[in-house]
């Protein structure tokens, strides 16, 4: 998430109330998580076993539970909770505005687009032109949306990433502040739900087409021209490239990559990064001619 204008290093530290390291006047212009992270970002680092990708990122000011050598060109700030810190920029540069009505005066909605009764656009919704939007759709605050796009009844854009963190006291939830990006020419079937990202966009691609239920988690970028089956699960920041079909009920691991053109059979579990060209079938994942013969074997062994 970029920022409105360029902060610096020590209004960060004031509305984080942790300690800096660096020019008090180092620029400052967003905050992301590690995956999507980019020059003038800050990213934030609690563990340390992720203490060295997070200062060797292209981030240039890492939010940091230990104080460490700063690596040139970067800046630190001091945190014995970096979690919680991070949460109070969210909340600072994106706060959570409250809706006072069913389309928001804020929202621009393009020429010959429908919005169906009791469909919910949020502050800041951008609908393009010539799209279709059911009823009892809810459209969360900053989604963007293309042209030609089909929205089905109960579908849902923009609810909070699924990510806690596990303390004693119970989880403490990452706010979101990131988007839902639709391109052109999408459709999406009835009772979909589409998170937004944590900082960044969950896009789905131009010509992409989702069937029912399904289920896209934060941070997820699916390509164009997909086609994606009912009952579905998607876990965040996975990239599902062009040209993919998935087949019902098939489930993800997070952060994994499905290559282009692959087919992912029905009842399928991701459990790693597949290239594409590819059918794959069953849990673990396994080419689809290799499991066949090897479920072909199982049935051969017990007559």
């Amino acid at each position: 998430m970029k920022f409105n204008r360029t902060h610096t290093l020590k209004e960060i530290a004031k509305i984080t109330n942790t300690k800096f390291i660096g020019d008090e006047t180092f620029p400052v212009q967003g905050i992301n998580e590690i995956h999507v992270v980019e020059e003038g970002d800050v990213v934030f680092v609690d563990h340390p076993k992720y203490y060295d990708k997070a200062l060797e990122s292209k981030a240039t000011v890492v939010l940091i539970n230990k104080e460490v050598t700063c690596p040139k060109g970067k800046a630190l700030l001091i945190s014995n909770d970096p979690f919680r810190d991070f949460n109070k920029l969210s909340t600072y540069f994106k706060p959570f505005k409250k809706a006072t009505k069913s389309s928001s005066d804020s929202a621009q909605i393009g020429k010959n687009t429908t919005i169906q009764p009791n469909a919910f656009i949020g502050n800041n919704v951008i609908i393009g032109d010539n799209c279709t939007i059911h009823p009892n759709v809810t459209i969360y605050d900053n989604c963007i949306i293309g042209n030609n796009v089909t929205i089905h009844a109960g579908t849902i854009l923009g609810a909070d990433a699924f990510y806690y963190k596990n303390r004693p006291t119970g989880f403490d939830k990452l706010i979101s502040c990131g988007r839902v990006v639709i391109k052109d020419n999408v459709d999406i079937g009835a009772a979909c739900t589409i998170d937004k990202g944590v900082t960044g966009d969950t896009t789905i691609g131009e010509g992409t087409k989702l069937d029912n239920q399904i289920q896209i988690g934060h941070d997820t970028i699916i390509g164009k021209k997909c086609l994606i089956a009912s009952q579905v699960g998607i876990a965040g920041c996975c990239i599902i490239e062009d040209e993919v079909t998935i087949w019902g009920q098939v489930g993800t691991t997070s952060g994994i990559t499905i290559g282009k053109k692959a087919i992912i059979l029905g009842q399928t579990g991701v459990t790693k990064s597949v290239k594409g060209g590819t059918s794959y079938f069953g849990t673990p994942i396994t080419e689809s001619k290799q499991k066949l013969k090897e479920l072909a074997t199982l049935k051969r062994m017990t007559k």
